[in-house]
């Protein structure tokens, strides 16, 4: 996993009765939406991602962080917290929390613009929610790319050597 090439990251949304899911291709250029996961026990929804992780050769998840707007941190995004550990442990790959603020809100408005009647726009919410995370951890990954070039190149002239990304710590 490089910078040029982290792999396919999937992205959760997490409610209490449903997981919004989305993947990315395998540059880490662009997410898609997966069927979203409707929620059952802690072990179940775990072993439902394992097989989607080791379906689609996840390489590290992103968790939707929920902090709340003036960036404290509440039940919810301790949950998340404690819920990517629990991903770390069973699935043995990183769990990188991603803010979330106003995810929801957004992704109710693309529907909506899109013209997806109410019915569905319920049904497609916590999807397109992990798409948008996932779409931002991707762009996060991409600029901190063109910095490290930049950085590299104007300090000694040499050309960008890839490196490991370090985890990003946004929450």
């Amino acid at each position: 996993m490089t910078p040029n090439n982290p792999g396919r990251i999937l992205a959760l949304d997490l409610g209490a009765r449903r997981i919004g899911l989305a993947l990315s291709d395998e540059l880490g250029v662009t997410a898609q939406g997966l069927p979203t996961l409707r929620r059952s026990t802690r072990q179940q929804d775990i072993d439902k991602l394992y097989s989607l992780a080791v379906q689609h050769k996840i390489k590290r998840v992103v968790v939707g962080h929920p902090v709340n707007m003036n960036g404290s941190k509440g039940p919810k995004a301790h949950q998340a917290a404690q819920f990517a550990n629990t991903l770390r442990k069973h699935l043995r790959l990183p769990a990188v929390l991603w803010d979330e603020r106003l995810t929801t809100r957004q992704a109710q408005r693309v529907l909506r613009e899109s013209g997806v009647g109410i019915t569905k726009r319920a049904k497609a919410i916590d999807r397109m929610a992990a798409v948008l995370i996932l779409q931002s951890y991707l762009d996060f990954l991409e600029a901190d790319q063109d910095v490290e070039t930049d950085n590299s190149s104007s300090q000694n002239e040499t050309p960008f050597k890839a490196r490991a990304v370090s985890e990003p710590t946004l929450t």
